[in-house]
């Protein structure tokens, strides 16, 4: 009897062991499969460069687009700040796969000197409606009836925004090397205003913020704007400053055909087009990448938004680590959007690579 029972219970622990093997193989081997995991991330291993220019909202919209591709697989570099005619030459050049606020109307002279649509391409438009243009706190101009720059060539306007003492209006102008260089000084020659407005350039936030300083102290104050950017935030177009009309449309001709359609805003021809910021990546990186093409082709972010990113870079925030934070809570604020973009991206990744 002793033998038999040892016997059933020798044979029970086969069948039991047997049984345990026998699950374990038909269990499923998803986990283990590479090639699913590399359908629903299409940029696994891949490593990808990007620039912008020095401007602080530039770093805020490439970090957006650097959350995306993350969330694609993607790995990405520290965002590389750089001069608008080196970024250019970068991106051109293969150094960085993109750049992502390329101005299409006002930076075209970088993108066709570097080769335009043979080395690089302008994907998307991450920023739409992006003004430009000249403004003068709304008190003087209200004061001295100053609506349009043509009236600084009048010695006596002029005189009434100088701030160094030689006779003439200063202008706070932009970078050297920026595309609005070309256009203030294609302006101050065709509306005639070599004798009595100079051009201040250097850092453009520096320039800016003297002329805040200046309206604080009750100075009449004169500068070119751009948008997106802080200072409307500060001095509100309308109620603190107002745009100056230009006598004709006359831009540089490496901009193109522009008409005064082009450079009206609200009843007002601004000089300047009404741009549209947009992505500039290289073409072989754009061949070797369409999840990411297409997520670029896809973000897009209201200018209110940008500007209202560049007030808190105003107050304080203004390190890297700030444009980041700025981007994560952009991007929760809109998760429905901004999920909808990377998903479309990841399944164009997907489709194509299954081609």
């Amino acid at each position: 009897m002793k033998m038999k029972r040892k016997r059933k219970k020798h044979c029970l622990k086969i069948v039991l062991a047997f049984l345990s093997i026998s699950l374990i193989a038909c269990q499923p081997t998803i986990q283990s499969n590479p090639e699913s995991t590399d359908k629903t991330m299409p940029g696994k291993g891949v490593k990808v460069s990007s620039g912008s220019s020095i401007t602080t909202y530039a770093a805020f919209l490439t970090e957006v687009i650097n959350i995306g591709l993350e969330k694609l697989g993607y790995q990405t570099e520290a965002v590389k700040q750089l001069s608008v005619p080196v970024v250019h030459i970068s991106v051109s050049n293969g150094e960085l796969d993109f750049y992502t606020d390329h101005w299409e109307k006002l930076q075209n002279k970088f993108f066709i000197e570097n080769g335009g649509e043979d080395k690089f391409q302008r994907v998307g438009i991450i920023v739409d409606n992006a003004l430009q243009g000249y403004q003068i706190d709304k008190k003087t101009a209200d004061k001295y009836k100053i609506t349009s720059l043509e009236q600084l060539k009048n010695p006596k306007i002029a005189q009434l925004f100088d701030s160094d003492g030689d006779g003439k209006a200063n202008l706070a102008g932009c970078n050297p090397g920026w595309g609005c260089e070309l256009v203030i000084e294609h302006h101050l020659d065709v509306y005639g205003l070599r004798d009595t407005v100079e051009h201040d350039q250097g850092n453009y936030d520096i320039l800016l913020a003297d002329v805040v300083a200046r309206n604080r102290l009750e100075k009449p104050i004169l500068y070119y704007l751009y948008t997106p950017h802080w200072i409307p935030a500060v001095l509100e177009p309308g109620k603190d400053a107002i745009w100056l009309e230009v006598p004709f449309t006359s831009l540089p001709k490496e901009q193109g055909e522009v008409s005064e359609q082009e450079t009206m805003l609200d009843g007002k021809n601004l000089g300047i087009a009404v741009d549209r910021v947009r992505i500039v990546a290289n073409n072989k990186f754009l061949q070797a990448n369409p999840a990411a093409k297409r997520l670029f082709e896809l973000v897009s972010i209201p200018i209110e938004d940008v500007n209202a990113q560049q007030k808190l870079v105003q107050d304080g925030e203004s390190n890297s680590k700030d444009f980041r934070r700025h981007a994560e809570e952009w991007i929760k604020k809109n998760q429905e959007k901004f999920d909808g973009w990377v998903e479309e991206a990841r399944n164009t990744g997907t489709n194509l690579s299954e081609k």
